[in-house]
């Protein structure tokens, strides 16, 4: 069986989090998408943890559904921790993604956090001032099958090998527990062909999820294995990413990197952005105000890289980038992505087919009939990477277009308006 899952969302529980993400909803959206398996967030908050015991029960063993709707989509405990401690020169702020494989599992970590005194009630998504190494030995401790994976790792901000507070090596950031850390999450400013330049993340599997803060952007990233229904599991999940078997992790699906706000080098405040080549000739410093430029992902990648780019690994998990379908239809029908046309249009397509199954899945003749020729055109585009990008930069989402000027001139029936220069 095919399973979808992305790992890493987040509750109305959260800092900066639509009051829309209750299970309910999310489940809704999730079968909207056509995802199996969604990550609960923020499991360590009480009144979300509250919320999930009494709104799901267990329906595979670490997997749980809605009490009310056994086709609905299965939950998996998962939440981000956001640790800030200082270690050798720097202060560090490293998120990790926790999945944790039942409620007991969840209840004995959160006692142990709060033991350390960490404030839970907060925030979904809690700060604590605990070493990444150390908050991995509360979670071993407080059962031997919760995971922990570094979360968004290339972030400058938050990630484990992020510029401003980050590591160069997983065993510099987790010391001896580095051990148990068979995963990474790439984030949305990275893609798994930039991670396969650098060679210490051979053995490790490459995983992408939405880091949802609104229940459209559920699956915006996310994974796809291949299981027997006997090993539809947490164990079954667990055990597919970290085997790294072509066979049953069978892609990931991803953001085009340069969409992601933290791609390029740059400074918003001046409009500015670069490549790594160019920031190196700047001395790091934006040319405009002579501030420090922000060093993005593909920099840190660059930093941290032992191999050209294009190299790809033996038996890589292969990856599939793709644009989400309402921003597909609000260029295609040359609107803006939250007008009534666009939301219209989704919703009856979603109601024929998810919305995976329109972008990766369906046969050009099944989605002609069904979406039209024009919006098929831009799927197909956007499958075989043919879109335009202007790379994000300093907290800047890049933006990606199908359509160049022209052509969306031509697809509105007006003029192409003239250039000045």
């Amino acid at each position: 069986m095919r399973i979808i899952a992305d790992l890493h969302i987040h509750s109305r529980y959260a800092r900066a989090c639509s009051r829309d993400l209750t299970p309910e909803n999310i489940a809704l959206w999730a079968d909207k998408k056509g995802i199996q398996v969604v990550g609960t967030g923020d499991f360590t908050h009480p009144k979300w943890r509250e919320e999930l015991q009494a709104a799901l029960s267990e329906s595979e063993l670490g997997l749980y559904r809605l009490k009310d709707n056994s086709n609905a989509a299965r939950f998996l405990l998962t939440v981000e921790l956001a640790s800030i401690y200082k270690l050798g020169d720097k202060v560090r702020r490293v998120h990790n993604l926790v999945f944790a494989p039942n409620f007991a599992a969840a209840n004995r970590l959160v006692e142990a956090l709060e033991k350390r005194g960490v404030n839970l009630k907060s925030d979904g998504r809690p700060i604590m001032g605990i070493h990444s190494s150390e908050l991995l030995k509360i979670c071993k401790d407080a059962d031997a099958n919760i995971e922990l994976v570094p979360a968004h790792a290339w972030t400058p901000h938050f990630g484990v090998f992020g510029s401003l507070s980050g590591f160069d090596s997983l065993k510099e950031a987790f010391g001896e527990q580095s051990k148990h850390i068979f995963a990474v999450e790439t984030g949305l400013s990275s893609d798994p062909a930039m991670n396969w330049q650098v060679s210490q993340l051979d053995k490790i599997s490459l995983i992408s999820n939405s880091d949802a803060h609104s229940l459209r952007k559920i699956g915006r990233e996310a994974n796809v294995f291949e299981l027997p229904p006997a090993q539809f599991s947490y164990a079954g999940i667990m055990n597919a990413i970290r085997g790294r078997n072509p066979k049953t992790f069978l892609h990931t699906i991803e953001f085009f990197p340069e969409e992601g706000k933290y791609h390029l080098d740059g400074h918003r405040d001046h409009q500015f952005s670069c490549l790594p080549e160019e920031t190196k000739r700047l001395g790091g410093i934006c040319p405009v105000c002579g501030k420090k430029l922000l060093r993005g992902v593909l920099s840190r990648v660059d930093d941290l890289a032992s191999r050209p780019s294009g190299f790809r690994p033996p038996n890589a998990i292969p990856f599939k980038s793709i644009i989400p379908l309402e921003e597909v239809i609000a260029e295609t029908l040359g609107v803006g992505v939250a007008s009534k046309k666009v939301l219209a249009m989704y919703e009856n397509l979603v109601r024929q087919e998810s919305e995976f199954g329109i972008l990766l899945d369906l046969p050009v003749e099944d989605l002609t009939p069904i979406a039209g020729p024009q919006l098929t055109k831009s799927i197909v585009r956007v499958r075989e990477g043919k879109v335009n990008i202007a790379p994000g930069y300093d907290g800047v989402f890049g933006k990606i277009e199908i359509y160049t000027e022209a052509e969306k001139a031509a697809l509105s029936k007006k003029p192409p308006q003239p250039t000045l220069f």
